[in-house]
């Protein structure tokens, strides 16, 4: 059964060091508090708070036109705040999220060292199939592929991609994606959020070890 929450999401950020200067000031401030929302705050109080970051967000996004990192972000959030609500209005929200994804596909790919693509998997293998929302895992595959290829070391992409082939029944596979993921080089600047995605990574191994 497919989760409509998104642990990305979490939606899947993977940030080096020079892509950090990259990005602006806001989106710097924006993603700092998207991690303590999704790691600090209460789990009561998460919901509220990510529909308040994905309206700063899109403020954002419309003040930075052609720029794809505002979108990522934008769409990290709004899967996030999906995870959060885990009913029927989920599905609206990761549907947007996509639509900011595949628009910030079209104007770069490698943006956020292929945190696109590490988006779009993580949504596509996450929410319902059709009739209902566009799951598909053959097309989650694909993009989550193209994250690693992109971002081979990279914690997040990683990550997803091992939590995609324990859906699929690929124990020791994901295995191994899970014990790369730790592995992967701290990022200074997101002490947060790497110890949050290092938490849920042990949590996801020890699960896999446990089904192998």
């Amino acid at each position: 059964m497919r989760r409509v929450g998104i642990a990305v999401i979490a939606l899947s950020v993977a940030l080096s060091g020079a892509v950090t200067a990259a990005i602006s000031p806001e989106l710097v401030t924006l993603r700092a508090e998207w991690a303590k929302v999704k790691y600090e705050l209460p789990e009561e109080q998460r919901e509220a708070a990510f529909e308040d970051l994905a309206r700063q967000a899109r403020h954002i996004s419309d003040s930075k036109p052609g720029a794809a990192e505002p979108l990522i972000w934008e769409a990290i959030i709004l899967a996030s705040s999906a995870g959060e609500n885990g009913g029927l209005g989920a599905l609206s929200l990761v549907k947007q999220a996509r639509e900011l994804l595949l628009k910030a596909e079209e104007i770069n790919a490698t943006a956020m060292d292929g945190s696109v693509y590490t988006s779009l998997g993580s949504l596509y293998y996450q929410v319902p199939g059709w009739p209902l929302a566009f799951g598909d895992d053959d097309q989650a595959r694909v993009y989550l592929e193209k994250a690693l290829a992109l971002n081979p070391d990279g914690i997040d992409a990683n990550y997803f991609y091992g939590d995609f082939l324990m859906q699929q029944g690929d124990y020791a596979a994901a295995i191994i994606a899970f014990e790369k993921a730790l592995q992967a080089p701290s990022r200074p600047d997101r002490p947060l959020a790497d110890k949050g995605r290092r938490q849920e990574v042990q949590a996801a191994l020890a699960e896999a070890n446990n089904k192998l």
